[in-house]
Protein backbone atom coordinates (compact mmCIF):
# COMPACT_ATOMS: atom_id res chain seq x y z
CA UNK A 1 0.00 0.00 0.00
CA UNK A 2 1.39 3.17 -0.44
CA UNK A 3 0.15 4.75 2.29
CA UNK A 4 1.29 2.68 5.65
CA UNK A 5 1.20 3.54 9.68
CA UNK A 6 5.07 4.99 9.08
CA UNK A 7 4.71 7.35 6.37
CA UNK A 8 1.39 9.03 8.24
CA UNK A 9 3.48 8.70 11.17
CA UNK A 10 6.06 10.97 9.25
CA UNK A 11 3.69 13.38 7.77
CA UNK A 12 2.26 13.89 11.01
CA UNK A 13 6.08 14.62 12.71
CA UNK A 14 7.21 16.84 9.71
CA UNK A 15 3.63 18.91 9.46
CA UNK A 16 1.92 18.56 13.25
CA UNK A 17 2.99 19.24 16.62
CA UNK A 18 3.85 15.57 16.98
CA UNK A 19 3.97 12.16 15.53
CA UNK A 20 0.14 11.25 16.89
CA UNK A 21 -1.00 14.95 16.03
CA UNK A 22 -3.55 13.81 13.41
CA UNK A 23 -6.19 16.35 14.33
CA UNK A 24 -4.33 19.92 13.30
CA UNK A 25 -5.49 21.45 10.34
CA UNK A 26 -1.67 21.62 9.05
CA UNK A 27 -0.90 17.93 9.00
CA UNK A 28 -4.87 17.21 7.89
CA UNK A 29 -4.02 19.20 4.98
CA UNK A 30 -0.15 17.64 4.51
CA UNK A 31 -1.83 14.11 4.12
CA UNK A 32 -4.46 15.28 1.70
CA UNK A 33 -1.70 16.89 -0.21
CA UNK A 34 0.26 13.37 -0.41
CA UNK A 35 -2.82 11.62 -1.55
CA UNK A 36 -3.98 13.86 -3.84
CA UNK A 37 -0.36 13.45 -5.77
CA UNK A 38 -0.31 9.89 -5.88
CA UNK A 39 -4.33 9.76 -7.08
CA UNK A 40 -3.26 12.03 -10.03
CA UNK A 41 -0.35 10.27 -10.86
CA UNK A 42 -2.42 7.06 -10.93
CA UNK A 43 -5.07 8.79 -13.16
CA UNK A 44 -2.27 9.87 -15.89
CA UNK A 45 -1.85 5.94 -16.35
CA UNK A 46 -5.77 5.21 -15.86
CA UNK A 47 -7.60 7.96 -17.26
CA UNK A 48 -11.34 5.99 -17.24
CA UNK A 49 -11.20 5.27 -13.80
CA UNK A 50 -14.39 7.24 -12.42
CA UNK A 51 -14.40 6.20 -8.73
CA UNK A 52 -10.93 7.22 -8.14
CA UNK A 53 -11.30 10.70 -9.90
CA UNK A 54 -14.27 11.19 -8.01
CA UNK A 55 -12.20 10.98 -4.91
CA UNK A 56 -9.91 12.60 -5.69
CA UNK A 57 -12.88 15.79 -6.44
CA UNK A 58 -13.83 14.86 -2.70
CA UNK A 59 -10.48 15.13 -1.35
CA UNK A 60 -9.66 18.42 -3.03
CA UNK A 61 -12.44 19.63 -2.08
CA UNK A 62 -11.43 18.44 1.96
CA UNK A 63 -8.40 20.38 1.60
CA UNK A 64 -9.88 23.37 0.44
CA UNK A 65 -12.51 23.20 3.04
CA UNK A 66 -9.18 23.20 5.70
CA UNK A 67 -7.46 25.72 4.00
CA UNK A 68 -10.55 27.69 3.90
CA UNK A 69 -10.64 27.26 7.87
CA UNK A 70 -6.68 28.29 8.41
CA UNK A 71 -7.19 31.73 6.39
CA UNK A 72 -9.91 32.57 8.57
CA UNK A 73 -8.54 31.34 11.99
CA UNK A 74 -4.68 32.34 11.72
CA UNK A 75 -3.41 33.23 8.29
CA UNK A 76 -0.11 33.04 9.25
CA UNK A 77 -0.13 29.25 9.73
CA UNK A 78 -2.28 28.99 6.15
CA UNK A 79 0.64 31.10 4.77
CA UNK A 80 3.13 28.46 6.16
CA UNK A 81 1.70 25.43 5.46
CA UNK A 82 1.03 26.82 1.48
CA UNK A 83 4.98 27.86 1.55
CA UNK A 84 6.08 24.25 3.39
CA UNK A 85 3.80 22.10 0.71
CA UNK A 86 4.31 24.55 -2.34
CA UNK A 87 0.28 24.40 -3.09
CA UNK A 88 0.37 27.95 -4.58
CA UNK A 89 1.19 31.45 -4.79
Amino acid sequence: MYLDSTKKKEIFEKYGKSGTDTGSPESQIALFSFRIAHLTEHLKANHKDYNTERSLKMLVGKRRRLLDYLIKNDIGRYRSIIKELGLRK
